[in-house]
């Protein structure tokens, strides 16, 4: 990864002390002393961006908006690649656009770190269910397009450890996965069911799909971490073979348009779906409300959609 050395330690023993000593105050709900403590680091590592990456988020706690974006910007500066995610935060701060304050650096590290207890998070602590809903919606949808619940070719997008891979696989004679992330690839990798498997971003993976080569392309979970859904919609519909189906689940909100969640992650309103499948030519086969994870133990608001 090409972000600076300093992202995850100051290069300095004592320094990077201080900065477990921050994380503890703001864990302990004290942070006042975790900004303070951290004014003093930074003052000392101008350099050293976790720790104004935790000073942005002592701040936002202390409702010092302004002082929050500040370091939030610092951070930006010494990793251009944002990691950590900077970006977002900026972005829930009005300090920065929503649209495309979602680093792939970001979604990558998140995962890398994420991929050996991912699938035990999802089911156990989050009641995750997106690949069972989205498979119920695709025979339902296919059923309504008269087509077998069959497909040659399929692209899963964001595939993960492969949970979404494990259902599909049984009626896509080759899938294909890809993910950001190279630690979640391994645990696909090992279950055996991928055609291929290719390490890189979802949109550059169907951008370089030839016209009309898949039947199917699924999207689990996945475009939750998308702003801006248009190339997707537009990559499905020159992708698709004329009776492909693309299913997908997202987040979604009781407004318009997109917004970002303070889970840091993107929800789509149902209107702002339908107007962007026509856009694209696409056809709204099904579109539902459901709900694919739940947060704190209640349901996150969800849609589950197929377009043909």
């Amino acid at each position: 990864m090409a972000h600076s050395a300093f992202t995850v330690s100051s290069g300095d023993p004592v320094l990077d002390r201080r900065l477990d000593w921050a994380r503890a105050f703001l864990a302990e709900g004290d942070a006042r002393a975790c900004a303070e403590l951290l004014a003093e680091t930074v003052a000392d590592a101008p350099h050293f961006a976790a720790a104004w990456f935790l000073l942005g988020e002592a701040r936002v706690a202390l409702a010092d908006r302004d002082g929050a974006a500040e370091a939030f910007a610092r951070v930006r500066a010494l990793d251009p690649d944002d990691a950590l995610g900077a970006g977002l935060h900026l972005a829930r701060l009005g300090a920065a656009p929503a649209a495309g304050a979602m680093s792939a650096a970001y979604v990558r590290t998140l995962f890398d770190q994420y991929a050996d207890r991912f699938d035990t998070a999802l089911r156990e602590k989050l009641a995750y269910r997106g690949p069972e809903l989205l498979f119920d919606a695709l025979a339902r949808a296919a059923a309504a397009r008269g087509r077998p619940l069959a497909f040659a070719e399929g692209l899963d997008l964001g595939c993960g450890t492969g949970l979404a891979g494990v259902l599909f696989v049984r009626v896509v004679e080759r899938l294909a996965g890809v993910d950001l992330s190279p630690a979640m690839l391994e645990k696909a990798a090992a279950l055996g069911l991928y055609a291929r498997l290719q390490a890189g971003e979802m949109g550059a993976a169907l951008d370089a799909a030839p016209d009309a080569s898949l039947d199917l392309v699924l999207a689990a979970d996945a475009l939750c971490y998308v702003a801006d859904l248009t190339p997707f919609f537009h990559g499905a519909r020159r992708t698709l073979r004329p009776d492909g189906l693309f299913a997908l689940t997202l987040e979604t909100h009781e407004g318009a348009g997109v917004i970002l969640r303070d889970t840091l992650r993107y929800a789509h309103s149902a209107d702002h779906v339908r107007a962007l499948a026509a856009q694209a030519g696409l056809a709204v086969v099904l579109l539902e409300a459901a709900s694919t994870r739940a947060e704190k133990g209640v349901p996150v608001p969800g849609l589950v959609c197929v377009l043909g």
